[in-house]
């Protein structure tokens, strides 16, 4: 049995709507008008291959960085191996952006 969940109309009028304003706002009208979870168009929008996923940023609005990759470029400054530098992924971010950038954020 194929269970359809949309119709061609409203694959159609899903697509169109999120491509003129791809945001998470659109995607909760789209479920309220459509009688759909937020869930169900998201994986709608996906299979059409048109969903863009928002983006995290951190409180300063920066893309995140995860500790590993900041010890992958402090190796690669000082050209070393990340091998050579196990455990720096423990020191605080803060001084990992500092051996990364050369300055401080003060």
């Amino acid at each position: 049995m194929n269970n359809v969940n949309y119709t061609d109309d409203e694959r159609v009028y899903i697509v169109a709507e999120y491509e003129k304003d791809p945001c998470r706002d659109t995607v909760e009208k789209l479920a309220e008008e459509l009688n759909k979870s937020a869930k169900s168009i998201i994986g709608k929008l996906s299979r059409e291959g048109v969903y863009r996923r928002e983006s995290y940023t951190t409180k300063v609005g920066e893309k995140p960085v995860t500790k590993l990759e900041l010890v992958v470029i402090v190796a690669d400054v000082l050209h070393l191996r990340v091998e050579d530098l196990e455990g720096l992924d423990k020191a605080p971010k803060g001084v990992l952006k500092v051996l990364c950038t050369g300055r401080t954020s003060s």
